[in-house]
């Protein structure tokens, strides 16, 4: 298990972090210098390839042994000075690739730009709504067992003025909860009939 979370700490320390900085270095102190930037495009493409590949196939990747330490291994071939290995498996099998499928991928994209506002919109919504209808009965919950805990105190004889003033505390605290919510008055107007 340890060995596990050394070999992740590696993967992020050599295979993100180092490239990462290098390829600052070369965009703050070598600007003019296009091949070191190709270079650094094609290792951010295939690592970017990679974690593609590996969301998608993440019960398969878990099934590999020694998984982990071959990745490392990858990545620190791609970036190596001596090896260099971005270069080659970016000209021998990923731009091949891509460039044979490159107008089927492009106009997905396309398409997946042009919906990505409205499943946006839809999501917030969805999450605004449904957040804010959990946070009113969490509130009630809550409400509800303060108010079973002071009548345990109080015991069974606490007097219906007590029980009205509760209540009006309860319904106080929904509508202040209702009001930063700003819900609409179709929904008070379902709380109340209930």
């Amino acid at each position: 298990m340890l060995a596990e979370y050394i070999t992740r700490f590696l993967v992020v320390l050599f295979g993100y972090a180092y490239p990462a900085f290098e390829c600052f270095k070369t965009l703050e102190q070598h600007p003019g210098n296009t091949r070191q930037l190709q270079f650094w495009c094609q290792y951010w493409i295939i690592v970017a390839i990679l974690t593609v590949i590996e969301m998608v196939g993440e019960f398969l990747v878990s099934l590999l042994p020694m998984y982990g330490e071959a990745k490392l291994a990858f990545l620190v071939y791609l970036w190596y000075p001596k090896t260099k290995g971005s270069d080659l498996v970016y000209d021998t099998f990923l731009r091949p690739l891509v460039m044979q499928y490159e107008p089927d991928i492009e106009e997905r994209f396309r398409n997946l730009r042009a919906k990505s506002g409205q499943l946006l919109i839809f999501y917030l919504k969805n999450f605004t709504e449904k957040g804010q209808i959990l946070f009113l009965d969490v509130l009630r919950y809550v409400v509800s067992k303060a108010s079973s805990g002071t009548e345990r105190i109080r015991g069974r004889g606490s007097s219906s003025k007590n029980k009205k003033r509760e209540k009006q505390g309860a319904d106080e605290l929904e509508d202040i909860a209702e009001a930063l919510f700003a819900t609409n008055a179709k929904q008070r107007g379902s709380r109340q009939h209930k």
